[in-house]
Order: structure tokens, then C-alpha cells, then sequence
């Protein structure tokens, strides 16, 4: 199995760069895909681990899924029941497969679901996808890791989340749109995956209304329609590459990229001393003379994202000067930090802050990427490592990333794969 990476230093990126279909949409997508008999296609759908992962939870419910080509997934969703349970050993290795909570739960009326896993990068409770099933009538259980769900008599209501939380929202919606009457989620997430699955659902004939606000309604409706949908580009992997651009001193054009979706990461590219332009064709980043120290706050969208600290912590490690970021989403987002300091960073972590000093340079060492999002931070560290940079735990970086060294390589960086 390919889990090594090995990242030769000192190499600018100059070139364009194409971003692929957006992994957290297209994992939502192809759970919601059992909302409707018959074949759905997913265009620009990511050729990466975990959504091969999803494929097999698919298959294991008795559901059908083909390549039509590179980056088209069909799934073709049975007429009559299709299995409920999930298991454990897929689950464990995949956080979205809690999805299945309320898209079963929309079309069966019962779900029984692993607890999931995926990155460790703290607790991701699943206490508010219960509160918002049971408020549309399922009565839930827990027991021996698996959450046991059935609704009798399931009807809309009004559902306040105490913090919007992607996957609560996105498990209230698939349980909602099957369900009789009106439901009313306040305080929902404002993600762009939100936004997508919203515009995936209606197409197929689901109503709802305010994606993209925190307050969403939905109105149930006895029977959705498989169709054709593609898959909004991914705005990490775009803020991962702007990113590799400035960090590495060179030159890249980001392509298929909805700069709304990037604004914060854009601003604090810019504040760190980047160019920055829009153009016709996508977001073109060029590197400034130096790296300023910026501070940085993650918050929920349109805040500056948790998934996007790691990449410019690993820039600002290289800043003129400090920079001080907070992690106010998962606790366990600083996991990176030791790897950087062993490439010879200077960071400080107390509590939900790191500290980052910058250095005059990073040295190319063993490292070991701990999550999807640390393992893209450490192939940019990489690049402007003195040295080689042998990336050991790559898996993770694959689970979430379509091609990454194909792609960089193809800007001039020398990233082997083994």
C-alpha cells in the first residue's frame, strides 16, 4: 500500500493547477443518493480513499455503484428495502458514515449505525444528530457502539442546534425531506456542503429553503428522483494549493475554484504578503517578497476554517516575525505541531493556541502526517524543506486528496509516492 511520500525541497511551483470535486459534498451526495430509487449520477466526484470507502458501505446495504468514467460515480439505489445496518469495520474508518443516521432514517424509517471514525482530531459528538432525529420522531438507543434508530410516526418540527454542526445539519435534512410536515432547523451549519446538498435534494424534487443561512426549512415530500448532479469544486484542496504557491516562492493558477467559498483563507493570504488576483480562469497566487506573521481564529463558515490551519501554520512557520492561531473547532488540530518542530519550527502550544515563531528556514526529517489535513501541511512544509522530507502515515493524505503528487509535480515539485 502506497503510505510513503517523499518531498524534495527548494523547487518554486510555477504553472495552473485544477481542483477536484469537493470531498465532504460528494461524501454527503452519495449517502443522500439512497433517498431515491434508481440510478443517480455524481459528476466531478473525487477519485480518492474515502469516497471508495463510501462506495463499499453502499454496496454492503445492497446498493449499486460503477464508474461511468474517471470522475463520474453511478449509484443505483433499489426499489424496496435495502439493508439498515452498517458495519463496524467500514465505519471505523470513515467519520461521514454517521450520514447514513438520518438518510436511512429518511427512507426506512430505521437506521442502525457504527459509531464512526476517520481523523483524529478530537471529539465530533453525535449528540446533536440524535437530538435532531428524536425532535422528527425516532426513538434512538445506543448500545455496543452502535446507534439503534426506528421512527413509528416521524413529522416535521422545529430543531435548535446549540452549534452548527455540519453533519447534525446535513442528517436533519436527509431524515427531514422524507418526512411528513415542516421542519425548521435554527442555528443550521452555513457550509457550502450544505449549500450543494440542498441544490442535490431539490433537483430531485425535495423542497428546501434558506441553505446557506442558519435557519433551513424543509418540507417533506413522499418521493425523490434519482438524477444527474455535479459536484462543487473542493475549497480546501483550492486553499491548499493557493497556499503550496506562496509557500514554495512561486507563481500557481488555481482552476475550478468558487473564490466566495475561500474569502477568509484569500484575506489572510493576502495579509501574510501573497498576491492574490481573481481571473476568468480562477484564482492566481503569486509569492511576496516575504511572509508576514498573521493571527488566525478558525470559526465555523464563513469564518476561517479549521481545515485550512494546518497548511498556514506550515507557512507561517517561515513568517517575519510571530503569529499567534486559535483553534476554536477540534482540540486535537495541534497534533502537527510536534512534526513541524521537527523540521526545526518554532511553535508554542498552550491550551487552544499555538504560538508560531518564525524561522529562517525548515530542514527536510521523518515525519508522520496524523491527519488528512496535517499530511497536505507537511508536504508544503516539504517543498521548502532543506533536503528531503519522508512523509510516513500518507494514507491519511489520500483519503482526502485526488492525485496530490501527480498534481504538485506537475508545478515543478518532486514528491514521490511509495
Amino acid at each position: 500500500m502506497e503510505d510513503i511520500l517523499i518531498v524534495k525541497g527548494g523547487t518554486p511551483l510555477y504553472g495552473s493547477i485544477r481542483v477536484s470535486g469537493a470531498k465532504n459534498a460528494g461524501l454527503v451526495l452519495m449517502v443522500a443518493a439512497i433517498l431515491a430509487e434508481g440510478e443517480t449520477i455524481l459528476d466531478n466526484m473525487p477519485r480518492i480513499r474515502d469516497v471508495e470507502v463510501m462506495t463499499f458501505i453502499l454496496n454492503e446495504l445492497g446498493v449499486r455503484t460503477e464508474w461511468k468514467d474517471d470522475n463520474s460515480l453511478a449509484i443505483y439505489s433499489p426499489p424496496g428495502r435495502i439493508k439498515t445496518k452498517t458495519s463496524y469495520e467500514l465505519s471505523r474508518m470513515l467519520r461521514a458514515s454517521n450520514l447514513f443516521l438520518g438518510a436511512l432514517l429518511g427512507r426506512e424509517k430505521e437506521a442502525a449505525i457504527s459509531l464512526p471514525g476517520g481523523c483524529d482530531i478530537g471529539s465530533r459528538p453525535m449528540d446533536l444528530h440524535l437530538k435532531g432525529v428524536q425532535a422528527l420522531g425516532a426513538e434512538v438507543e445506543i448500545e455496543h457502539g452502535y446507534i439503534y434508530a426506528c421512527t413509528k410516526r416521524p413529522r416535521g418540527n422545529n430543531v435548535y442546534l446549540d452549534f452548527p454542526s455540519v453533519g447534525a445539519t446535513e442528517n436533519i435534512i436527509m431524515m427531514a425531506v422524507k418526512t411528513p410536515g415542516n421542519t425548521v432547523i435554527e442555528n443550521a451549519a452555513k457550509e457550502p456542503e450544505i449549500v450543494d446538498l440542498a441544490n442535490f435534494l431539490n433537483s430531485m424534487g425535495a423542497k428546501i429553503r434558506g441553505a446557506g443561512t442558519d435557519v433551513i426549512k424543509i418540507e417533506g415530500v413522499s418521493e425523490l428522483k434519482p438524477v444527474r448532479y455535479a459536484i462543487i469544486p473542493d475549497r480546501i484542496e483550492a486553499g491548499t494549493f493557493m497556499v503550496a504557491g506562496a509557500i514554495s516562492k512561486g507563481e500557481v493558477l488555481v482552476e475550478n475554484v468558487i473564490p466566495t467559498h475561500i474569502y477568509p483563507v484569500i484575506a489572510k493570504l493576502q495579509e501574510a504578503g501573497a498576491v492574490v488576483k481573481e481571473t476568468e480562469s480562477g484564482i492566481l497566487v503569486k509569492a511576496g517578497d516575504k511572509i508576514r506573521p498573521v493571527d488566525i481564529k478558525t470559526l465555523p463558515y464563513p469564518g476561517f476554517p479549521t481545515d485550512m490551519q494546518s497548511q498556514m501554520m506550515a507557512m507561517l512557520c517561515l513568517a517575519e516575525g510571530t503569529s499567534v492561531i486559535v483553534e476554536n473547532v477540534f482540540e486535537n488540530r495541534f497534533q502537527i505541531v510536534d512534526e513541524l518542530k521537527r523540521m526545526g519550527a518554532d511553535i508554542k502550544v498552550e491550551g487552544h493556541t499555538a504560538v508560531v515563531k518564525g524561522v529562517k528556514k525548515l530542514y527536510g526529517t521523518k515525519v508522520r502526517a496524523t491527519d488528512l489535513r496535517a499530511g497536505a501541511a507537511l508536504i508544503l512544509a516539504g517543498l521548502v524543506a532543506e533536503g528531503e522530507t519522508v512523509i510516513e502515515e500518507a494514507i491519511h493524505i489520500f483519503r482526502g486528496y485526488e492525485n496530490i503528487a501527480q498534481k504538485l509535480n506537475h508545478l515543478g515539485a518532486q514528491i514521490t509516492v511509495k
